[in-house]
């Protein structure tokens, strides 16, 4: 089935008449932008009752046999741009059927929005189609290219074999996977969908992650209001061999709140955990979240040595590698954040110039663990 399109076709007056070009590249309408020209392309948002991000041009899970539908919704197409966007629309939903399975080999194929223009493309047609785009039978297959002026809407596997006959698509077994985007009017905000890995437009862009607002700042998308989330932190010893984890483990959580970032890392030895130890190697750390824009004091706290341990605390020293006068830390990239020069006192309560690793404050056993945490600024 044709979907519904809103541009205008050209005046029969000769040269007279508005084109389609330039009612596409006109600001009239204009939706997310992508360029100075171009525009988001996606899937208008919205449900009847308001409970889904996103139900237009939805490929349904619903199918028999080799076939499904697709159900009714209004989209932006983007093609080169140059040639502008096409705002296109389905009232009804729409049969799509696909061809039957490689006898050997199961493939992905990829439903797509998809425009011929030919005073863009010489396709010798003009108008907005719905498509299937088969995907190459392989062991691991993957979902083809988009192809030129074309919006995906979902991955369909198509499992070998398949056919109307022998039971079709795994319609109810997870065959769908949805690809669709959303898009908005400019200045809206865009909403969690599919996608979550692109930049913004411009300085001051909206968007939904999921679980609140974002703000592209030029460079990143910026929380407004701030979650911790999880990181894995890098251990490693400043001197001697690399130590290895084996079944010990780390973890990590931050909050970023503009340039400001609050972290905290662990370390828990495991019975497989080579630490070292003897001399060999010293002064370990723990990796940040992300590079401190200048050195200053972090928190530090251990449980380690035998008979179940004793605790320890001290102080630690946030830093960028290869920064100040310091030798860079081998093993580690530069450039990268660290929480390093873990100290705390000895077992008898004094003061010791020694830093925290295998041999001191005192030799880890299995189930020994080690936490360093703070407040730190960064680069914006």
């Amino acid at each position: 089935m044709n979907l519904g399109s809103a541009w205008l076709l050209n005046s029969t007056n000769g040269e007279g008449g508005q084109s389609r070009l330039d009612t596409r590249l006109a600001p009239l309408g204009a939706m997310t932008p992508a360029g100075p020209l171009a525009s988001r392309p996606g899937v208008l948002p919205g449900s009847a009752d308001g409970r889904e991000v996103v139900t237009g041009l939805a490929v349904s899970s619903d199918g028999a046999g080799m076939s499904t539908r697709v159900l009714p919704g209004r989209a932006v197409v983007q093609g080169a741009a140059a040639a502008g966007a096409y705002p296109v629309y389905l009232p009804e939903p729409a049969s799509i059927t696909f061809g039957d399975g490689d006898p050997g080999t199961q493939r992905v194929d990829l439903v797509v929005v998809r425009i011929y223009d030919d005073q863009q493309d010489a396709s010798g047609k003009t108008g907005a189609f719905i498509e299937v785009v088969p995907g190459v039978p392989a062991a691991k297959p993957v979902a083809p290219p988009v192809p030129p002026a074309s919006l995906p809407l979902a991955e369909v596997t198509v499992k070998a074999g398949a056919s109307a006959g022998t039971g079709g698509i795994d319609w109810r077994g997870g065959a769908v996977r949805d690809r669709r985007q959303a898009t908005v009017a400019a200045g809206g905000i865009l909403p969690a969908d599919w996608g979550q890995g692109f930049a913004g437009a411009y300085p001051g862009q909206y968007r939904d992650n999921g679980t609140g607002l974002q703000r592209w700042n030029g460079k990143e998308w910026q929380d407004l209001r701030p979650t911790w989330q999880s990181y894995t932190p890098t251990w490693g010893a400043e001197d001697g061999p690399k130590v290895a984890l084996g079944n010990g483990s780390v973890s990590g959580r931050f909050l970023k709140d503009g340039p400001q970032v609050q972290f905290y890392a662990s370390l828990t030895i495991g019975t497989t955990t080579n630490w070292g130890g003897g001399g060999r190697n010293g002064n370990w750390y723990l990796t940040l979240p992300f590079p401190p824009s200048l050195a200053m004091p972090g928190n530090f706290r251990a449980r380690t040595g035998p008979d179940s341990g004793n605790y320890y605390f001290g102080g630690c020293y946030i830093y960028r590698n290869g920064s100040g006068s310091g030798k860079p830390i081998k093993y580690l990239d530069i450039g990268k954040g660290v929480a390093r020069g873990w100290s705390c006192p000895d077992p008898t309560g004094k003061a010791s110039s020694t830093w925290v690793d295998g041999d001191h404050p005192a030799t880890p056993q299995p189930g020994s663990w080690y936490e360093v945490w703070g407040t730190y600024e960064v680069d914006v």
